[in-house]
């Protein structure tokens, strides 16, 4: 049974509860407002991808922020579900995608890049390869100027890229936080 005790931190929902899927480690408040104070004005008007989407804490946090659009990639069939009635409860269906596929093999799917996207959110299991793969097939699918914010565990380093260059990174706790940009 999912819990509620995740909140929508600012923009239009502020406030708003969601689910939570039993299993699943979402970003807390304060990563959330981290990294969109980090992302800034970026996040207006664009279309956006949440991998690992979880409960959608991030893609949602961005689409109450001004975002257009979100795709959410989340291979768990019941944990989309959860993700799926945040979105329902918070009337975002209509600006969002829910693709229930792996990270990664999502990325490889997308042959021709990843068009028109102008950021992307990653929060994949702490101290797994996964952020590693999902970073290098990024540095490969993103457009110029494209913003990149990965959640990973501070001891985690990031993979040698050539496209993606690192603007910011901060430590939170137990948590990490790095803002890369496409070049």
């Amino acid at each position: 049974m999912p819990s509620g005790n995740l909140r929508v931190h600012g923009g239009a929902e502020g406030g708003r509860r969601l689910l939570t899927p039993r299993g699943i480690r979402p970003s807390q408040g304060v990563l959330k407002e981290a990294i969109f104070n980090m992302v800034g004005t970026a996040v207006l008007e664009v279309s956006a991808i949440d991998l690992f989407a979880g409960s959608g804490a991030l893609g949602i946090e961005a689409l109450s922020r001004g975002a257009a659009r979100v795709t959410f990639v989340e291979r768990d069939a019941a944990v989309a579900g959860v993700l799926r009635r945040n979105l329902e409860a918070l009337g975002y269906l209509d600006r969002a995608r829910v693709s229930r596929a792996e990270a990664t093999r999502w990325l490889e799917a997308q042959q021709h890049g990843l068009g028109e996207v102008g950021l992307v959110l990653l929060d994949p299991p702490y101290n797994d390869p996964v952020l590693e793969r999902a970073l290098v097939l990024l540095d490969r699918l993103c457009a110029s100027g494209t913003l990149v914010v990965a959640e990973h565990a501070p001891r985690q380093a990031l993979p040698e890229l050539s496209r993606l260059e690192e603007l910011r990174s901060r430590r939170y706790g137990d948590s990490a936080l790095a803002v890369l940009r496409a070049r």
